[in-house]
């Protein structure tokens, strides 16, 4: 028998019905497939789609296509964009999150093109995707380690070059200081000796809180185990920091104004929290003129609290923004011989708000104050990952 034959054979033997081709299509679990016509309502639901999206065919039949993708996506139009570039150019391909019925949000990469009728007349666009978010989480926690390695790396140079410099060369002065004491004391004019212990005991705090600094930049990326985030007032937080700098507040004659509000929560390690408003407002109080103002606010958008805190001080070039939370070793060096400490101290700040799903960022204009802003989850995240709020409150 011929192989033209046989093929003649089993074509007259079996031709595929449309129900053939459906029940195919409804085995298929792991993808999503579904239809909407020409207007953009779905009208038909495979059970891969229920599987993925939890709705059953009855809620979802008639709804608009619209209704899988997230808020942000359909304020941008991208359900539109996703057709017209289909009509355009016979299908259109994406990655992106979409919305299961229960709000929860998944990965998928989605591909969808014109549904044609004989004629070659749209009468609808077909809608496949699938799930993809295990991939994407492995490739995430990929990239977050390499990150985390070339940062490590970073931040073990910062820390050698500031025991090498920072420390190392303050102790030489002391020492060299303390044996012209030693082998001059019975010679040595009294008030000279008393000005260069004053210089000694300066010197000594200086390196004792350039320790303290180390100390806590070690916490962040070594002691997680100390990381114990929870629901807490940030008022509360708020009063320690004021109590503890209202003296160096008075002596400049600086006012500390707090307008948080009482039941303003947020989801955050205590001590980490505590530190990021010390660094900011002390360095806010630094950079005041006298008789200046700091301000702190905050105000809720979405899951986040985004809080504010605005000096009416001396502000900062673009220059300075630019690499004020990246400062490097010569940077760092600086703010220590003029006594700032504000270099070390951002990247902490900068540290213990991405460890607790935060971000920070400023504005600021030379002579008219800076205004510092930093984000904090309300409630515990359900992933590892806070949305970016930035233009919420600014």
């Amino acid at each position: 028998m011929s192989t033209s034959k046989t093929s003649k054979d089993l074509k007259e033997q079996y031709v595929p019905t449309a129900e053939f081709y459906s029940q195919i299509i409804d085995s298929l679990q792991d993808y999503s497939i579904f239809t909407v016509d020409i207007d953009l309502n779905i009208n038909s639901w495979n059970s891969g789609a229920t599987n993925i999206f939890q709705y059953e065919t009855d809620e979802i039949i008639g709804k608009p296509f619209e209704t899988i993708f997230t808020k942000e996506d359909k304020e941008k139009g991208i359900p539109q964009d996703e057709i017209d570039l289909a009509l355009k150019n016979g299908r259109s391909v994406d990655v992106r999150w979409h919305v299961c019925k229960d709000g929860k949000t998944f990965y998928a990469d989605g591909l969808v093109f014109p549904l044609k009728d004989i004629a070659n007349k749209v009468i609808g666009y077909v809608k496949i995707l699938r799930d993809i978010t295990a991939k994407k989480v492995s490739e995430d926690a990929l990239k977050k380690n390499a990150k985390e390695l070339e940062e490590l790396n970073t931040h073990k140079e910062n820390v050698l070059a500031i025991l090498s410099h920072d420390l190392r060369s303050p102790l030489a002065g002391i020492i060299q200081g303390a044996d012209y004491l030693r082998s001059n004391f019975d010679t040595i004019d009294p008030t000279f000796a008393k000005d260069l212990l004053k210089e000694f005991h300066t010197a000594v705090i200086n390196e004792m809180n350039m320790l303290d600094y180390l100390v806590e930049w070690a916490r962040i990326k070594y002691a997680s185990e100390a990381f114990k985030p929870t629901d807490m007032e940030l008022i509360n937080c708020v009063k320690k920091v004021f109590e503890s700098l209202k003296e160096t507040a008075a002596i400049n004659t600086i006012n500390l104004l707090n307008e948080i509000e009482e039941n303003c929560s947020v989801f955050a390690d205590e001590k980490m929290l505590l530190s990021i408003l010390q660094n900011i407002v002390s360095n806010a109080i630094k950079h005041s003129h006298k008789g200046g103002q700091i301000t702190l606010s905050a105000r809720q958008s979405d899951d986040l609290m985004i809080v504010a805190i605005k000096d009416s001080g001396k502000g900062m070039s673009k220059e300075i923004m630019d690499t004020l939370f990246a400062p490097q070793v010569k940077s760092l060096s600086k703010a220590v011989e003029e006594n700032k400490g504000a270099g070390i101290g951002l990247l902490l700040v900068k540290g213990f708000l991405e460890k607790n799903n935060g971000e920070i960022w400023v504005e600021s204009e030379e002579g008219k104050g800076s205004s510092f802003y930093f984000s904090l989850p309300i409630k515990q995240p359900e992933n590892s990952t806070a949305l970016s709020e930035k233009e919420a409150y600014v």
